[in-house]
């Protein structure tokens, strides 16, 4: 009762006393609520896109940092063969052994 008195001032203040603007006015809780709701669901889908957009930009950056890598452990094969570390040390005067490896032995006292 002291709502729909309210209400009735309300509608008196303005000069609107339709029946659709009562129904307006009862119901007008449930029409924010769902103003608010619809504002979430966008939200929610704006930021469902950036984030698709973000992870699309990583996986194509993972892949250029995969080729990267594998460029670069096939560099690193290269340059670690034997003839190689030969080639690069030449100039420092180290050359590679003719002699098999030599057996150390520690005489225990």
């Amino acid at each position: 009762m002291a709502k729909q008195g309210r209400l009735r001032q309300m509608f008196e203040m303005t000069a609107v006393s339709s029946r659709s603007a009562i129904w307006l006015l009862q119901n007008l809780a449930f029409i924010l609520f769902l103003g608010i709701i619809t504002i979430v669901y966008i939200a929610n889908a704006h930021y469902t896109y950036r984030t698709v957009r973000d992870i699309k930009v990583l996986q194509e950056e993972i892949k250029e940092k995969r080729s990267m890598l594998n460029a670069l452990n096939a560099e690193l094969m290269q340059k670690s063969k034997k003839a190689e570390i030969a080639l690069a040390v030449e100039h420092l005067g180290i050359k590679p052994s003719n002699e098999g490896p030599k057996k150390i032995i520690v005489k225990k006292n």
